[in-house]
């Protein structure tokens, strides 16, 4: 893809978890890193697979497939860092993907009423209508479910 076919439209990274393409806008993504030493630590959040060191930083990964998929998928090829914001503070977080990744160009429209709430939009490719993740949302997801499973058990 040319940057004439780029410009004046958005940009996405779109990229492979499971079977399935996923989208995020590409000023979210800092970089695609290479398959390195995944570090994990005792924690009670089974979405969150351990941490990686990139650039002299500390990066919480995110089994993503588990919450995108319904299963954890141990299939990876790259970690996708991307900055996630909550309010107005933001930090680095990472999730595996398991094929190549691509820059697309387009127009996002608003999801589906039943869509989940990490799904910020879709993506029209071709043939292929791809969701479009609000990361922020998605690497919180299991966080609430956890908070919420944690407030119905008795004291």
């Amino acid at each position: 893809m040319s940057a004439t076919e780029t410009s004046g439209q958005p940009s996405f990274v779109i990229l492979q978890v499971g079977n399935r393409r996923f989208a995020l806008p590409s000023e979210a993504v800092v970089e695609l890193a290479p398959p390195v030493r995944l570090h994990p630590f005792p924690h009670t959040s089974p979405f969150i697979a351990g941490v990686i060191v990139r650039r002299g930083r500390i990066v919480p990964v995110y089994d993503a497939a588990s919450v995108l998929l319904g299963r954890s998928s141990s299939a990876q090829r790259f970690y996708l860092v991307a900055r996630r914001r909550a309010g107005s503070a933001s930090d680095l977080a990472a999730i595996p993907v398991n094929g190549e990744c691509e820059l697309a160009s387009g127009n996002m429209l608003a999801p589906e009423a039943d869509h989940p709430a990490w799904v910020a939009g879709t993506l029209s490719l071709d043939d292929e209508s791809v969701d479009v993740l609000d990361f922020g949302a998605l690497t919180m997801a299991e966080r609430a479910a956890s908070e919420s499973n944690r407030a119905e058990l008795p004291s």
